[in-house]
């Protein structure tokens, strides 16, 4: 591939460069997995690595960890002092992959006490002077876990092993490789007394895509959504591996990604940052480091703003640049301002370990005037409210004269306004950065101020196109609906002002035309969310109206019309008092502050009976007192994160910096504008798992023009291309995408070539057949899943159960999806598979791929001829359409009322339990119940439930016994072991836990391991099969 590489100039010292000039040719020959590892390791020696062929095992690895540490540390240890070294902090038996990644991140030097007394600090790591940490390269190092695996490329830091290259040959899907180090980690990189616990970051390659991310146990985060590619300070992507090779693994931008540029956080959980997020970091440093240099403190010169688009993780950025921001001997205190509403608990966690009364509720200047007069305390993380309070109130504070830097979490909030004119008048050598995703430009800009004339230049833009392309936001999808004709011209109307009091009582605040709308949400909810689905989890929504008045009348309307029926929606409100300041930007929407004492009295007591209602339904005690309705806002916004509330109606509060990545749908009767639709927007349109793959918005307001003026002023010229979702009609019938060119078939084509391919999934018997039918049903679900949220498909779904020959059913029908004739017969000529057809596709899909696995376990794969790596189940959309147990039950309970017949009812048990991934392996526990129960005496659905569980626990008691009695298993250990597994739904051998409930019997001994491996699957299998069930053990 190659004739030769350079490494890479930098520029200013950044990491992220600004310009790179690829210094090498292709080469046109075939490459597959050794040669790319090969050309790597070549390459990264001619960067630095040393290569070391010989360490392929634990121990060899550890006698090199040995040898770094003692040249790092410029000591020597005896063969009795490492052995205590080791097991006392390097690799205690009990240590798990968070206390490793704390002694890189926090505890990384160690007092040590030699044999002869004296005591010396052992450094891990020395992040004072980076390029004192040695980097050194291994290839297929083996490890043996329930699996014994072999691992492509490993670098290490001081012999330590802290990244991990997982490499695929060139056109496999880059999936499988994010697969395998999945698998990888489950297996064998934490099994007990393993260095590998120590890995901070994952790279893999398939030779054109490279990525990396964090080393982390949160599921929630491990998954292939938060993988990255390294890039330009443009954020041009850095994507094929000789190019991230140059510029990623450049040894002192490695080491500055490991050392410097991720977080663990007080959840525990490690974060890279992205090559944005390090570039806006480093600009802001190379600024404050110039204005020292040229002393131009106190203007627009000694600062900038960065542009990141909401959503991209500005927070993280802002904090870390505040944090490397007091590294700089000759700043005295770096303040990061953010606004109190936008904090969550956890976040206010993790400041408060740096200004301990910093971001708490109350408006006192006390605790902020402390933490600036404490020398110990660099950074001062505070509000905006609290920091102007401050300086209102005190005028002639020493940290005035001092050198300080300013950095807004929000710069939208707080460039304008009495707080920026106090802290140019207090302070006298500052730098300010803001943070903002939608700036202010002289296009929509009220005034002359704008986010340039305030900060000073951009420093760093990464744009709402750029985060789509990079797959870390959504696109939109937006729905203009108009659910009454008669109030279009309303509806339409532009001015604001025209609107008058009158005209909005009868027309946008009429009865009709909100009863309307909220049997439109009610009705579509469950389509829009992704709860079609027998209690499915989904997602949950937010509802933006334009007025206090409007959210009384939506709530009461809302709550009436669900009073008939079972399971209404959790609906909760939150408004506040906004004081009628003047925008700074056309669009911003007014900041509702926690003061709702200065609201109106019938505000206030209908705020008052919704924090009630709220309260009866969780078992809280909130009020409208000030303090109480701060607890209020961070209670509801927790369970709005938890989903614990299904629907909230606001008017402005949660439509800016509020995050919840299980929010999928926005519903606007409001006239959003510029900066405040984008910011609403971007509600819905975080990442979060394969179901959602995009952000729901449907309005109700005619805001198509201003939704348009909107993203072209924030993103670029092809903004709408990129960032709004094609049409029910391209998705139906296929189009061409406009950022890659790929072409995209359509549902119907889709659904015609499943049909004649295979008619009869059942008869899927050849290898190569299956790989086609699983590519092919994975693009069906990854199709139908995005039309689920598309009313047109809603309708056309429902259409299949309607009777045409019921002319009062087929009026009904048209009312409720809004359809007219000519809709109904487009309808009748399109093609969809019925349910049974969809459910026996879904089965084979499971089938074929528990069949894969198995291959692969057993090591079979290799006699195929068929390579599967290109292949990527879709077991998230898989899960997303689960039914559950009760529901399976349930229709157990209906059938055999109908059917009468064992066999026939336990067929179809079968073909359900199958299409069904979480359940499958329930089906001999289901099937056997059906067949030992006498289930006419059943007499209701919460019987057959009560009745299959109890049956269900004593069965699960029994073969518990069995299993401990035949292994001969440690009694006592092994039911702990198994029920801890049954609570957490997965069995796990991390740790030592495994170990203690096998038979006493020697680590050495060659049958340890065969055992320790057999015992570990039966007990998997006895787990899949009874999680959920309850009951003792």
């Amino acid at each position: 591939m190659i004739n030769y590489t350079k490494t890479v100039a930098e520029t200013n010292n950044f990491i992220v460069l600004d310009k790179y000039t690829r210094e090498w040719k292709v080469c046109e020959s075939y490459q597959n997995e050794g040669d790319l590892e090969q050309e790597l390791i070549q390459d990264l020696k001619k960067q630095g690595y040393e290569f070391l062929p010989d360490v392929k095992t634990p121990d060899s690895m550890l006698a090199n960890v040995r040898v770094q540490l003692q040249i790092l540390n410029n000591t020597q240890f005896s063969d009795g002092e490492w052995l205590r070294f080791v097991e006392s902090y390097l690799d205690k038996p009990s240590d798990t992959i968070v206390d490793k990644t704390r002694k890189i991140h926090d505890d990384y030097i160690h007092d040590f006490v030699f044999d002869d007394g004296h005591i010396q600090n052992i450094y891990l790591l020395d992040k004072k002077n980076i390029t004192r940490n040695k980097v050194q390269v291994i290839k297929q190092f083996e490890q043996t876990g329930t699996q014994a695996n072999r691992y492509d490329v490993t670098i290490l830091v001081n012999g330590l092993p802290l990244v991990q290259i997982e490499l695929k040959k060139r056109g496999v899907a880059i999936r499988e490789a994010f697969n395998q180090v999945h698998r990888y980690s489950k297996e064998s990189f934490n099994s007990e007394h393993s260095l590998y616990k120590y890995l901070q970051l994952f790279v893999i390659s398939n030779g054109t895509d490279s990525r990396y991310f964090a080393n982390t146990t949160k599921r929630d985060k491990n998954s292939f959504d938060f993988t990255m590619n390294w890039a330009k300070s443009d954020n041009t992507l850095i994507k094929d591996l000789k190019d991230f090779t140059a510029t990623f693994f450049q040894k002192n931008t490695l080491l500055e990604v490991l050392l410097r540029y991720s977080v663990f956080d007080v959840s525990n959980t490690l974060l890279i940052m992205r090559p944005y997020q390090i570039a806006a970091t480093e600009r802001i440093l190379w600024k404050i480091n110039s204005t020292n240099h040229s002393k131009s403190w106190s203007s627009t010169e000694s600062g900038g703003y960065i542009w990141h688009t909401t959503g991209s993780g500005k927070t993280l950025t802002g904090f870390k640049a505040a944090r490397l921001a007091t590294e700089c001997d000759f700043i005295d205190k770096v303040f990061f301002v953010v606004d109190r509403k936008d904090l969550d608990f956890q976040t206010m966690k993790e400041y408060q370990r740096f200004s301990p009364d910093s971001v708490n509720g109350s408006e006192s200047t006390e605790g902020l005037k402390r933490n600036i007069e404490k020398d110990d305390n660099k950074i001062i993380v505070t509000t905006i409210q609290k920091l102007n309070n401050l300086m209102k109130s005190e005028n002639n504070l020493p940290i005035y004269k001092k050198q300080v830097v300013f950095i807004f979490d929000e710069a939208h909030r707080s460039q304008f306004g009495e707080a920026q004119k106090n802290l140019k008048k207090k302070f006298k050598n500052f730098c300010q950065f803001g943070f903002t995703g939608t700036p202010i430009f002289p296009q929509n800009a009220l005034g002359a101020e704008t986010t340039a004339s305030v900060f000073g230049r951009e420093l760093h833009s990464y744009v709402i196109t750029d985060a789509i392309r990079d797959e870390k936001v959504l696109k939109f999808k937006v729905d203009y609906n108009d659910v009454r004709p008669q109030f279009k011209a309303i509806e339409t109307e532009q001015d604001e002002k025209k609107l008058t009091a009158a005209e909005n009582k009868q027309a946008l605040l009429h009865p009709k035309r909100i009863e309307e709308i909220s049997r439109y949400i009610l009705f579509n909810f469950k389509q829009k969310t992704h709860r079609l689905k027998p209690n499915s989890k989904g997602f949950n929504a937010m509802f933006a109206v334009s007025s206090v008045d409007a959210a009384k009348t939506y709530y009461e309307t809302l709550q009436k019309l669900q009073e008939e029926g079972d399971k209404p929606l959790k609906i909760a409100t939150i408004f506040s008092f906004a004081a009628n300041e003047e925008q700074s930007a056309i669009g911003e929407i007014l900041d509702e502050s926690f003061e709702v004492s200065a609201m109106e009295q019938s505000a206030k007591e209908f705020l008052s009976a919704a924090i009630s209602d709220y309260n009866a339904m969780f078992k809280t005690n909130y009020s409208v007192d000030s303090k109480e309705f701060q607890n209020y806002y961070r209670d509801l916004s927790a369970r709005v994160k938890k989903q614990e509330v299904d629907l909230i109606i606001v008017v402005g509060m949660f439509l800016t910096g509020f995050d919840a990545p299980a929010l999928n749908t926005l519903f606007v009767v409001k006239n959003l504008r510029y900066h405040g639709l984008i910011q609403a927007y971007s509600r819905t349109n975080r990442i979060y798992d394969a179901t959602k793959t995009f952000g729901n918005i449907v309005t109700f307001r005619d805001i198509e023009q201003a939704t348009i003026d909107a993203i072209t002023l924030f993103g670029d010229k092809n903004t709408k291309n990129v960032l709004l979702e094609k049409s029910y009609k391209e998705y139906m019938e296929g189009f061409s995408d406009a950022t890659t060119g790929e072409t995209r078939r359509g549902y119907l084509d889709i659904v015609a070539d499943l049909q004649k391919k295979f008619p009869s999934p059942d008869e899927i018997v050849k290898e190569k057949d299956k790989k086609e039918f699983v590519k092919l049903f994975g693009e069906y679900l990854r199709v139908e899943n995005v039309l689920q949220n598309y009313d047109e498909f809603a309708g056309l779904q429902a259409f299949q159960c309607l009777d045409m020959t019921d002319p009062a059913a087929v009026e009904e029908f048209k009312a409720k999806h809004y359809l007219t004739d000519e809709d109904l017969k487009n309808m009748q000529d399109i093609q969809t598979p019925t349910a049974r057809a969809i459910q026996d596709y879904r089965s084979t899909y499971n089938d074929i791929r528990d069949w894969l696995r198995r291959e692969k376990a057993g090591k079979d794969a290799g006699a195929s001829n068929i390579d599967w790596d290109d292949v990527v189940f879709e077991v998230d959309l898989l899960k997303s359409q689960e039914i559950n147990l009760d529901y399976i039950l349930e229709l157990i309970f209906e059938n055999n009322k109908k059917l009468k017949d064992k066999e026939a009812l336990i067929e179809d048990v079968r073909r359900l339990i199958r299409s069904s991934i979480g359940n499958r392996a329930k089906e001999s526990l289901v099937v056997d119940f059906i067949n030992q129960t006498n289930l006419e005496k059943i007499l209701d659905k919460p019987g057959i439930i009560d009745a299959f569980f109890s049956f269900a626990q004593a069965e699960q008691q029994r073969e518990a016994v069995e299993l401990i009695t035949v292994e001969k298993l440690n009694e006592e250990a092994a039911k702990r072991y198994i029920a801890v597994s049954l609570k957490r739904e997965y069995a796990s051998e991390n740790g030592t836990e495994l170990n203690a409930i096998l038979p006493k019997m020697s680590p050495l001994n060659p049958q340890f391991l065969t055992k320790k491996q057999s015992v570990f699957q039966k007990i998997a299998a006895f787990v899949e099969k009874f999680k959920g069930v309850g009951g003792k053990l």
